[in-house]
């Protein structure tokens, strides 16, 4: 399914982002992948999102089994900045397309994965999934924000050779996680720098990981 270039009006401006259909049954809900771009793909040109990562698998793709959104925010911008408006976004698509608000994963990459930590843990009940590729968990969140993603299952990649990152301090995120009781797998890649969401993005166990997910339903006591 290509992708799509279009633009929602939010209270804070045009938000311009690539979308994609799933490729199962247009009238059964699919899960929505929603994807945060990093800091050098800020902008107006919505082309530079293709180059990489993400947005280029799914476009270099055959149809996938699940949506894909991914906004794009103006330079100076970020994601903290954006959240009404990410969530906005959100709120269109289900509303207008054939999505399954249970199954909404987010996932960023640097500064998008700042965005999506930040979003994840202040709309906690919005996500089934998140996947964080080399980027560092905001220091504005309180530790009840990050206790209260311990429902959704995450995943956490990063580059060994990663300067902008330590993995010490990733691994205090995950400790942390799951001390509370949260799922989170945390792959470290030995040979990797900052810049690994090619390979991060196209592994299959990932793609797999991706639709297998279905929000928790934190209200049911067992």
């Amino acid at each position: 399914m290509a992708i799509e270039q279009r633009s929602h009006d939010t209270s804070n401006g045009s938000l311009p982002y690539l979308f994609s259909a799933a490729s199962a049954d247009a009238k059964k809900p699919a899960p929505l992948v929603l994807f945060l771009h990093g800091g050098r793909d800020r902008g107006t040109d919505l082309n530079v999102l293709l180059k990489w990562g993400l947005p280029h698998f799914v476009d270099s793709s055959s149809p996938l089994p699940y949506a894909f959104a991914a906004p794009q925010i103006l330079e100076e911008q970020t994601w903290a900045e954006r959240e009404s408006d990410a969530i906005a976004l959100l709120d269109h698509l289900i509303a207008s397309e054939p999505i399954d608000p249970s199954r909404v994963i987010i996932a960023g990459f640097s500064l998008g994965t700042a965005g999506a930590w930040h979003i994840a843990a202040s709309h906690s009940d919005r996500f089934a999934g998140l996947v964080a590729v080399s980027g560092r968990v905001p220091k504005t969140l309180s530790e009840s924000q990050l206790t209260a993603l311990k429902n959704i299952p995450i995943h956490i990649f990063q580059g060994a050779q990663d300067k902008n990152l330590s993995i010490e301090d990733v691994q205090h995120v995950v400790d942390t996680l799951r001390g509370v009781g949260g799922t989170v797998d945390f792959t470290v890649l030995p040979e990797g720098d900052h810049f690994i969401a090619d390979e991060v993005y196209s592994n299959p166990k990932l793609q797999q990981w991706l639709v297998s997910l279905s929000r928790r339903e934190t209200s049911v006591v067992a």
